[in-house]
């Protein structure tokens, strides 16, 4: 028969046991990727309308599913990446944020981590899930530190909305990345004026950014939710996958057995190699960027056939999208095809031809001046001869 006493022991110890595995579980549990899917490749991705006032750039794919309304994404607006309306990519995007955003909001979040009720600005927080029963606010610099692992995320569950106060900012150290960052907000969002955000904000209503609010990021929201922009700069993230990470896979772990012939120089060559082919990697990585920013552009003037006739101005290169011709600050003409070309008007005195022009790539958008001085004699005083005043 047992000894009822080390019963005892042995349901303690086990009891003990379950406990320690159920709080590291936890932990762990929290550190479970998101997965964006085909939304990965999109900067913009709305669901009811996306609409722009001014001069945006998107640096990434623009999408809308289930809706059709994209406005204001022509001149001076610039997409630089494909625009889905309301096709197959876009509705399987849609479908993939509907996917991580549910893998976002059951991310488990720890007591601790509970912030209700307090500003997000101004403080300083580590890799793990954290999360708001209602609204979140954010005025000043929110800091995410990484501690060195460019894997760890960082997900907030934000049950109603996220406001930010204008020249708010989420800065990024110690290895963080924007691609690890996860906004779940179950209604809208709102970026205040000049707010530089980071992180894939998702939600479940609307996005509006407020005038010069940048993100490096992707503003993701649900089929019934629209994307309003105002003069805003927004970048996808190039994200590194785990092959791209300096550890060696299949290496073999060092472990205290090793003997002691092993010395420091019989691990030279691993490092080395490392090294190697992280520098082969950082090429391909500049080189394949490369690729997609093969535009060129000049701007040159043609000849004058008289001084009171004016002269044309061309735009030629490689993978142009559009050119805009102003003079002196008015836009006089935008040309969408070949020949970029446009017929500048002798008037008196000095003048200044602007051309901005956009390409089809990556190739950042290019202003061009060219400066001239019109023949204002022949302008401005008539030719002599007789009067052919008749009455």
């Amino acid at each position: 028969m047992s000894n009822p006493t080390h019963l005892r022991h042995v349901r303690r110890a086990g009891i003990a046991l379950a406990i320690g595995f159920a709080l590291v579980a936890l932990p762990s549990a929290a550190q479970a990727q998101v997965n964006l899917g085909t939304t990965d490749s999109f900067v913009v991705l709305g669901g009811a309308g996306v609409s722009n006032t001014g001069p945006s750039v998107l640096n990434g794919d623009l999408g809308i599913s289930p809706g059709t309304s994209l406005t204001g994404f022509g001149l001076p607006a610039v997409v630089n990446g494909a625009t889905h309306n309301n096709d197959g990519v876009a509705s399987q995007a849609q479908l993939d944020l509907a996917v991580a955003y549910d893998a976002a909001a059951a991310q488990p979040v720890l007591p601790a981590n509970d912030l209700t009720g307090t500003n997000l600005g101004e403080r300083t927080l580590t890799a793990g899930a954290y999360s708001y029963s209602s609204s979140a606010q954010l005025t000043g610099a929110l800091t995410l530190d990484a501690e060195g692992d460019p894997n760890a995320q960082f997900v907030f569950e934000i049950g109603s909305t996220l406001t930010t106060a204008s020249a708010s900012s989420v800065v990024l150290v110690n290895g963080a990345s924007p691609c690890n960052v996860y906004w779940q907000v179950g209604s809208s969002a709102t970026l205040g004026t000049t707010t530089a955000f980071q992180g894939n904000l998702m939600t479940l209503a609307d996005i509006s950014l407020d005038n010069g609010a940048t993100v490096i990021g992707r503003l993701l929201a649900r089929t019934d939710g629209a994307v309003t922009l105002i003069n805003n700069v927004l970048s996808r993230p190039s994200c590194a996958t785990g092959s791209d990470s300096d550890s060696t896979p299949g290496t073999a772990p060092t472990d205290s057995t090793t003997s002691d012939d092993a010395t420091s120089d019989d691990a030279a060559p691993t490092t080395a190699a490392t090294r190697a082919q992280a520098r082969a990697r950082a090429r391909a990585r500049t080189r394949a960027m490369a690729a997609r920013r093969q535009g060129r552009a000049t701007v040159r003037r043609g000849p004058r056939s008289g001084c009171t006739d004016g002269f044309s101005a061309a735009v030629r290169g490689k993978r142009i999208a559009r050119a805009v011709f102003s003079l002196d600050g008015r836009r006089i003409a935008s040309r969408g095809n070949s020949p970029f070309r446009v017929l500048i008007p002798a008037t008196a005195g000095a003048h200044r031809v602007r051309v901005h022009v956009t390409f089809t790539d990556l190739t950042r958008p290019k202003n061009m001046t060219l400066r001239y001085r019109a023949c204002a004699a022949q302008l401005l005083e008539p030719r002599r001869g007789p009067s052919r005043f008749t009455g």
